[in-house]
């Protein structure tokens, strides 16, 4: 079972804007405004059956209301009015909670796990769906019109029940983008970074952390977003899509450790052992993250569900967040 909560921890307090600067990264992490978020529940009765419960919140109306707590005006000039209600948002993530919580998932840390968190050497972290509130590769097709198509292949392998390099061969293979799609994509869609982690990154660098990402989306994309975020570029380990004298898309570079099933896990281990760090986190919303879980890589998986519920994986998960605020905490209380 799987769960769509997108960005509906804004309702917290990761988005109580104290001032016109913070109020500014609310605004650039979340355009354009017209995209929606939606919240989507899907499950099977016994005869097969299935029923949806759908919950739509617009980026629009998440934005507002951050910035209505701290009195600001929005985009088109006009003050922003108290009349938009944050209960669809505290909804989503209370259903996705009583979900998680029904399912025996661990939603607090054991003390031996705080422990190792405080003195881990580095954490690891998804990209997709974790350190952005979005998937990359599905807002490219959805620019590139062919948004469901993609969107269907890439649920399919955050969810393990194909091989992630099939999954990724076919998800560019309908895309085909060329350079000059992916520069005209980027020069329209600022990152839409999660709300707390560049808190959590500036905590764990005070704390003598090294900080590493690891995805299976495009280095084209994850580059700009590491530098904003003082995370050197050899930290990354991403994907490469791969192009002809022309611009046109040529393949994708498969010697890149996330470019296969288990690539997150031999690069975790590839970082262990190059770096010599004794203790490694892994934080993510997918199956591949977990799979970083294995000897000779994280020595604990941190899962979250801020963006995406999925079931099997915060089963699996030494704990699961659905505010990266929480790991924050648990850093510096």
């Amino acid at each position: 079972m799987s769960l769509k909560v997108s960005s509906v921890l804004l309702s917290s307090s990761t988005c109580r804007a104290s001032s016109r600067q913070e109020v500014g990264s609310v605004r650039a992490t979340f355009q354009p405004l017209q995209l929606q978020a939606r919240v989507t529940a899907a499950s099977s009765s016994g005869s097969g059956a299935a029923s949806r419960q759908r919950l739509t919140v617009t980026r629009q109306q998440l934005q507002r209301q951050a910035w209505r707590r701290s009195g600001v005006v929005d985009g088109a000039g006009d003050t922003v009015t108290d009349t938009e209600s944050s209960s669809d948002v505290e909804s989503a993530v209370m259903l996705a909670a009583e979900q998680a919580r029904a399912a025996g998932v661990k939603l607090a840390p054991t003390p031996e796990l705080l422990q190792l968190l405080r003195s881990a050497d580095a954490f690891t972290f998804d990209v997709d769906s974790t350190f952005c509130a979005d998937e990359s590769i599905d807002e490219i097709a959805a620019f590139l019109g062919v948004g469901e198509q993609v969107a269907e292949l890439t649920a399919k392998a955050m969810g393990g029940t194909v091989l992630f390099q099939d999954a990724l061969a076919a998800r560019l293979g309908v895309m085909h983008p060329s350079r000059d799609d992916l520069e005209r994509f980027l020069a329209g869609h600022p990152p839409k970074i999660s709300p707390g982690i560049p808190e959590l990154v500036a905590a764990l660098k005070a704390q003598g952390k090294q900080v590493f990402l690891v995805s299976g989306g495009f280095r084209i994309v994850i580059h700009p977003i590491a530098e904003s975020l003082g995370i050197p570029i050899d930290h990354v380990f991403a994907n490469t899509i791969l192009f002809d004298h022309n611009g046109a898309y040529d393949g994708f570079d498969p010697s890149e450790f996330p470019s296969r099933s288990g690539g997150k896990r031999e690069a975790v281990q590839h970082i262990k052992k190059t770096h010599g760090f004794k203790t490694v986190v892994m934080v993510g919303d997918g199956i591949t993250d977990f799979e970083a879980r294995a000897e000779g890589g994280a020595d604990a998986f941190i899962g979250y569900g801020g963006v995406v519920y999925r079931e099997n994986v915060a089963k699996l998960s030494d704990w699961y967040v659905f505010s990266i605020a929480d790991i924050t905490a648990a850093l510096t209380q």
